[in-house]
């Protein structure tokens, strides 16, 4: 019900009328380190719906820090899990909260923001965020509804992730979430230079893959 009224508040910004299911949080975070103390970086958390399990994977190592603009999650999601840094930031500020914090590099990047919410500026401001505060070997996840991924908002996303990542892996649907999604997995960012020589080759459109 928090997540509905908030979305009834602002649909923009939280762009759904639920938060993701355990099983799409399952195949999104992943990417965690069950070992070692890596340093977790998660964008548009809401509600917590992959938190936990981000959380479930650190079993009490490395830092997690959670950027959330809506000033209500992020509270929630605050008192909910007292061992994450909760940030009420916008995610295009993700370089400077970790500055803040002494941190020059995140091994994993988790987001789920609404891209399909997004408009191309937007979208491009936080990707470009979250690729600056990466390291050569760190992993980005991200996720799309199937239903959608066909619509502009969705196509644009994808070209993004090929132009800013040397590799996008596109998950199995994930047919037990509500509505069925799918999880991009994101390794090597380019640099800036050669991101946008990428933007510019895929200009004419890609499709997504299977």
């Amino acid at each position: 019900m928090s997540f509905l009224r908030e979305f009834v508040r602002n649909p923009m910004a939280v762009g759904a009328v639920r938060p993701s299911g355990s099983a799409l949080a399952t195949v999104a975070t992943a990417t965690v380190p069950l070992t070692g103390s890596p340093t977790v970086v998660e964008l548009g958390p809401g509600t917590g719906a992959f938190t936990g399990s981000i959380q479930q994977r650190l079993a009490g190592s490395g830092r997690h820090i959670a950027i959330e603009v809506n000033p209500r999650f992020a509270a929630q999601l605050a008192a909910r899990y007292p061992a994450v840094d909760v940030v009420t930031a916008d995610a295009t500020q993700v370089r400077d909260v970790l500055a803040r914090r002494g941190i020059d590099r995140a091994d994993v990047v988790v987001s789920g923001l609404p891209w399909a919410a997004f408009d191309a500026r937007a979208q491009h401001d936080a990707l470009a965020g979250a690729v600056a505060v990466m390291g050569p070997d760190a992993v980005f996840t991200t996720f799309a509804y199937v239903h959608a991924r066909w619509a502009p908002p969705a196509r644009r996303l994808l070209r993004s992730l090929r132009a800013r990542f040397e590799e996008v892996v596109v998950s199995r649907t994930v047919w037990a979430n509500l509505p069925p999604a799918l999880v991009y997995v994101c390794r090597r960012p380019v640099t800036a230079t050669g991101a946008d020589r990428h933007q510019c080759a895929a200009a004419g459109g890609a499709r997504p893959g299977a």
